[in-house]
């Protein structure tokens, strides 16, 4: 027999892939950590670990105690719930990966309502450059910007989001307007650094005309939509953040417009649980604002 508890140790790990920060997320120490997964390999007869390059990776017996690890998990949670009743199953912690620009000015402006109404669930926003991945449960839920094919996952899709060329008033004065698609050739573009798109849904500017490319660059939503709105050059951004910045002048809006899609991305042991559909309701209430005539502030 082995002790239960082990199996939340061996989950921390396998999600962390380390054990230092498995450690900092259980509030035990590195050795702790290492004697616990010692005494389950040992009760199990089993290698479930393999160390590479600082990297704890799963073996197959491991990727095998995985599934019912989270199994046991998300029974134990649900247990959590049906006893303590309504107050508990509103409270928490739950870790939503999105993307930067849709955090900013999708989220931000709303969680002050989301904590008046659910107080009791502690919501992390993790903006990181690329998605934390809900299959390995790095993270509870994403918002991504496109369908997941593989894993334990369950996927919906929130809604959709338009996206146009926007310039400032003062770069047109000094630059001119281009007309067509073909004129943006001879203007300063401000777009995303190739080699850190971590979604292909990012890249615009071949979608708007082949082999144009950005001179100014940004891995960084926000930093671009202040270059284009102080006059560096014409870009491509989200109609829900272009309009943020007043003064901005859309271009070509019927020649070119690019339709992208929200993706709610969960564990499929997680769905049940009524703060994760807490917070997904409120993610679409959000999303829903986009489609329609308010503001999403």
């Amino acid at each position: 027999m082995f002790d239960w508890d082990d199996l939340r140790v061996f989950l921390a790990v396998a999600r962390a892939r380390k054990v230092a920060p498995a450690a900092r997320a259980l509030g035990i120490d590195a050795t702790t950590i290492a004697r616990r997964l010692a005494r389950l390999e040992k009760a199990l007869d089993a290698e479930l670990f393999e160390l590479a390059a600082g990297e704890r990776t799963l073996t197959a017996r491991g990727q095998a105690l995985l599934h019912h690890a989270e199994g046991a998990e998300s029974a134990a949670l649900a247990a959590l719930e049906d006893v303590k009743g309504q107050e508990h199953r509103l409270a928490g912690q739950v870790r939503l990966s999105v993307a930067e620009g849709f955090g900013t000015w999708v989220l931000a402006p709303g969680m002050g309502d989301f904590n008046r109404r659910h107080p009791g669930i502690r919501l992390d926003l993790v903006t990181a450059s690329g998605f934390l991945n809900p299959s390995n449960r790095e993270a509870d839920m994403a918002v991504m910007l496109a369908r997941p094919q593989r894993g334990r996952l369950t996927v919906r899709r929130l809604g959709d989001y338009r996206l146009h060329l926007y310039a400032s008033p003062a770069y047109l004065a000094r630059a001119g307007t281009p007309l067509t698609p073909a004129d943006l050739s001879d203007h300063v573009l401000v777009g995303y650094v190739p080699e850190f798109i971590f979604s292909p849904e990012l890249d615009y500017l071949d979608e708007v005309e082949a082999g144009l490319e950005a001179t100014l660059r940004s891995t960084s939503i926000i930093m671009q939509q202040r270059m284009i709105a102080d006059g560096a050059g014409i870009g491509v951004l989200p109609d829900f953040i272009a309009r943020r910045a007043p003064g901005l002048v859309p271009l070509m809006a019927e020649q070119v417009e690019i339709t992208r899609s929200f993706w709610l991305v969960m564990h499929g042991d997680l769905r049940k649980l009524a703060r994760i559909g807490a917070v997904a309701d409120w993610l679409q209430e959000r999303v829903d604002m986009l489609s329609g005539q308010r503001d999403p502030a």
